[in-house]
């Protein structure tokens, strides 16, 4: 059913900051059904009841993820437009899903909308969403919606499936297993660091490129690519023990699958597949690339480890890949030391990401 005009009415101020009348949620939960595709045949129920109701496949294991990027703690609208925000708010709840061989299928959207957010920032914010959710064949089943005088928040909850034996998780690696990333380190990382100094109007010229030479630096930061096929593949060929992405950087994501599968890690510092103009764009701001590469968030490759009874296997999904780079940049050890290997000396692991020691991501 239609929302009438004064629940439309009642939706534009209760979206503007103003009283509404109780019509006014209804209205914004048909506005946004009206958006979604056709449903799959195995989403019974979708939005507009209780709750979602999903025929699950048979002989599968549902596997669900739920994560909320918060303005000011996980981005900032200087930074990223209301359909980037979207978009990476989905992309970032099947980056887990595709850690886990799975194959991603329903969401649950959940919005907490500050005053101020109008229809059409409702709109736009939907269009990235249903560009990620077309991109990774992901259904909207369902949420919640309500208002805080506090900043944007929105929730989502995934759901996917694997079938059993082919589910990865940190905690299978074994000394002596060789580890692969996937893609290239320490872009999204650079993308953000230029967009924060340009946004303050910091030093410009020869030694810090404009936006047009940053540009894929910056699209990494705003809509990741999450390795949906290369997950799967992993998981279905059984080629790796252990996976996980790299939502806090590779230091991260070593030290947590390290500490996990309770074994240490060696990696090598020249096989790191730094991004070129991350490398670049971290010199001319006087850091170090390696170091802020390999300890810079939002990259969303995969980390794995792969068995050397599993190396064939491993040639298999490299060739199905379809051209994204898989890179042997070390192994764990017996030992428990996690370090970093450069200049054939070991150094401690720096660590990883962390939201709770930074803000405007």
């Amino acid at each position: 059913m239609l929302p009438s005009e004064a629940e439309l009415h009642g939706l534009r101020r209760s979206l503007a900051g103003g009283s509404a009348p109780q019509p006014g949620e209804r209205a914004l939960i048909d506005h946004i059904r009206r958006r979604l595709p056709a449903p799959p045949p195995t989403l019974l129920i979708g939005p507009g009841d209780d709750a979602a109701v999903i025929v699950p496949e048979r002989g599968a294991m549902q596997v669900l993820t739920t994560d909320a990027i918060v303005e000011g703690a996980h981005f900032d609208r200087r930074f990223s437009s209301l359909s980037d925000i979207g978009y990476k708010a989905l992309a970032v709840n099947i980056s887990d899903i595709a850690a886990m061989g799975a194959r991603p299928e329903f969401a649950l959207l959940s919005l907490i909308l500050p005053d101020g957010f109008t229809l059409a920032d409702l709109d736009a914010l939907l269009d990235g969403l249903l560009d990620m959710a077309s991109a990774s064949r992901v259904a909207l089943a369902g949420g919640n919606i309500s208002r805080s005088p506090g900043p944007l928040i929105v929730d989502m909850t995934v759901t996917g499936s694997v079938r059993p034996r082919r589910i990865l998780t940190r905690s299978g690696g074994r000394p002596g297993d060789a580890l692969y990333v996937t893609g290239s380190i320490g872009g999204a990382a650079a993308g953000l660091d230029f967009l924060k100094v340009r946004g303050s109007e910091g030093p410009k010229g020869p030694d810090h490129p404009d936006l047009s030479d940053l540009s894929d630096l910056v699209k990494r930061h705003q809509r990741p690519e999450p390795r949906i096929r290369i997950g799967m593949l992993l998981g279905r060929n059984r080629a790796a023990s252990a996976c996980m992405d790299l939502s806090d950087g590779l230091a991260d994501a070593v030290r947590q699958i390290a500490e996990a599968s309770g074994t240490g890690a060696t990696v090598d510092a020249a096989a790191l597949p730094l991004d070129p103009a991350a490398a670049a764009w971290f010199e001319s701001a006087m850091a170090d690339p390696l170091l802020a590469a390999v300890s810079g968030g939002d990259d969303y490759e995969l980390l794995f480890a792969v068995p050397r009874k599993a190396r064939g296997r491993l040639r298999m999904v490299q060739s199905l890949a379809r051209g994204v780079p898989i890179t042997h940049i070390g192994e764990l050890t017996a030992g428990p030391a996690i370090q970093l290997l450069r200049g054939g000396a070991g150094i401690p692991m720096p660590m990883g990401f962390s939201h709770f020691h930074a803000t405007n991501q």
